[in-house]
């Protein structure tokens, strides 16, 4: 058998002799454009032959390259198609989040589950929508709703409803310092879409509160949040989506009052999901990092 000439300067030649270009040859194996300059000349050198035309804009293929390009480029699209037909097919677990959920509690935590299921593969929708699992390729949904679900659903409760007023540690200090539920008149009530901050003042007051604060609405509460982190106003959020930034002193809760409603954080999926295994793998996950509060830095 003929000795073969090196494995990296056959792969030089393959990538340059189809984008005619040092440059892009370069970019797509991964290594400077000097270096497929010099790995296809050392090619040329040991074949003793000369495989391109260097012309003022790129490269052209001589005959004999042409001919030699051709099963050389055959031969790493065979090796690339073995390589893939013996190695497992990665999983990929589709997940439907709403936008807050997954920037304020998920994305933080995520690099925990990756880590502990290096087989798997997290792809994450983000909608405010409950997705369609049969249509939309959904394996698993963490929502913001009421009870009951559809008879087809399995849902676990991961957060029960317990919203807390939250603002910038600017608005304790000032002329108008926040210490009681009375001082937000003086101040801006950030409202998110479930427009939650009636109940609440309703709650507070009984009702006998007569003069209005000003408002800003914001579509999803992550602006909200967002928005009393810039110390624009007091948002009414979710505790568990503010936990780490109280806790990082960036807000703060000027008073204890709660608002407790039957809108949860539930885990939502198909009662026969496509990938079960997978679907349970996440539901525990998600499960155990509920109680266990804030991520591990």
């Amino acid at each position: 058998m003929a000795r073969l000439p090196p494995l990296n300067a056959l792969r030089a030649f393959e990538a340059a002799g189809r984008h005619l270009n040092f440059r892009l040859a370069s970019e797509e194996i991964g290594v400077t454009q000097g270096a497929v300059a010099q790995h296809v000349r050392a090619l040329e050198a040991t074949l003793n032959v000369k495989l391109f035309e260097r012309l003022p804009r790129g490269l052209a293929l001589t005959e004999v390259g042409r001919k030699f390009h051709a099963p050389i480029r055959r031969s790493f699209q065979m090796m690339s198609e073995a390589t893939k037909e013996i190695q497992p097919e990665q999983a990929v677990l589709t997940m439907s989040l709403t936008p807050s959920f997954a920037t304020k509690w998920f994305l933080p935590r995520l690099g925990l589950f990756t880590r502990g299921n290096p087989d798997l593969d997290v792809k994450i929708v983000a909608s405010q929508e409950l997705a369609n699992f049969q249509s939309d390729g959904i394996d698993i949904a963490v929502r913001q709703a009421r009870t009951p679900f559809g008879p087809g659903l399995s849902t676990d409760l991961l957060f029960p409803s317990r919203f807390q007023a939250v603002c910038s540690p600017s608005l304790m200090t000032g002329e108008h310092p926040l210490r009681t539920p009375d001082d937000l008149r003086h101040h801006v009530l950030l409202h998110d879409a479930h427009g939650l901050w009636t109940l609440y003042l309703d709650q507070v007051f009984q009702g006998k509160r007569n003069t209005k604060s000003r408002s800003m609405n914001f579509s999803q509460t992550s602006l909200v949040v967002d928005a009393a982190l810039a110390g624009h106003g007091v948002a009414l959020v979710s505790d568990f989506l503010i936990e780490e930034d109280v806790s990082a002193g960036r807000l703060c809760i000027p008073f204890n009052e709660t608002l407790e409603t039957d809108l949860g954080f539930f885990i939502v999926a198909p009662r026969q999901p496509r990938n079960p295994e997978y679907v349970n793998r996440m539901r525990k996950w998600l499960l155990e990092q509920g109680r266990a509060g804030k991520p591990d830095s």
